[in-house]
């Protein structure tokens, strides 16, 4: 099972937005794909029309009090194939409760490897911030997909969170984590500044950067009020096109990795 954290320690980024609709377009494509709401926000969970207020078991008893198998916690979405492991606020105080337990960091690790033989993919939606939460999200994870909006702001901080990533991968023993790509969003095609940020990121990063963009598209923007990915809400929209060509660009970067591994060096 590949393991994809969806994460960048700002905020605003699409990253929850990434996270439900290229697991919805995994799904669509054939893959059996399990969604972890790793945020106390409970967004990604929102956005695929429960309440999160309404689970009586959540990502959080999979990680602390007896650690609950994920298999008895996930529940079944409108998207075939796609499963949810929910979250709510109640996650906000596993930091605390996981503060003083060794291994803390390997938690979700050995919690996904229980049921790896039951999904082809797990994308895990994480908090903006780098917690306990986000950094068992990249011990467990294979890859790391790092959302970007196309802004300047937005490229502050990003060669730190790679950084990050190299030192997961290093101190946490056989953690593999590697970025798979960074993930241009709210890109708005007809600004110049928008054409000098991509072109610069693609400058600096290279192939790190996917070729898909993902454009300003109200249907991105109404879908989570509607609690559906945007492949259902709007199949035939801009914003369910272009999830569906980084689904395709995903695949085929897990196939072939040996182009992210130089790029990522």
């Amino acid at each position: 099972m590949q393991v994809l954290s969806v994460a960048n320690q700002k905020g605003g980024c699409g990253k929850t937005t990434t996270a439900i609709n290229l697991a919805a377009a995994l799904a669509v494509m054939g893959y059996k794909v399990l969604l972890v709401d790793l945020d106390p926000q409970g967004h990604a969970t929102l956005g695929l029309g429960y309440n999160p207020n309404s689970f009586e078991k959540t990502a959080y008893h999979t990680l602390v009090n007896g650690y609950m198998d994920i298999s008895s916690v996930a529940v079944g979405t409108n998207t075939n194939r796609l499963h949810l492991l929910p979250s709510n606020v109640l996650l906000g105080g596993a930091e605390l409760q996981l503060r003083d337990t060794p291994g803390k960091e390997f938690i979700l690790s050995e919690q996904l490897r229980s049921v790896s033989g039951r999904y082809d993919v797990c994308l895990i939606d994480c908090a903006p911030s780098l917690t306990l939460l986000m950094l068992n999200a990249l011990v467990a994870s294979t890859h790391v997909i790092i959302p970007v909006q196309a802004h300047f702001y937005a490229l502050d901080g990003l060669k730190r969170l790679l950084e990050t990533i190299r030192i997961v991968r290093a101190r946490f023993y056989p953690c593999v984590v590697q970025p798979l790509g960074l993930l241009l969003t709210f890109v708005e095609g007809r600004t110049l500044l928008c054409k000098r940020i991509e072109a610069g990121m693609r400058q600096v990063f290279g192939p790190l950067v996917f070729d898909t963009a993902i454009h300003k598209n109200i249907s991105l923007a109404e879908a989570p009020s509607a609690g559906q990915p945007v492949l259902a809400y709007a199949p035939d929209s801009r914003g369910a096109q272009e999830y569906a060509a980084l689904a395709k660009e995903t695949i085929a970067r897990l196939q072939k990795p040996e182009v992210i591994n130089v790029a990522a060096n």
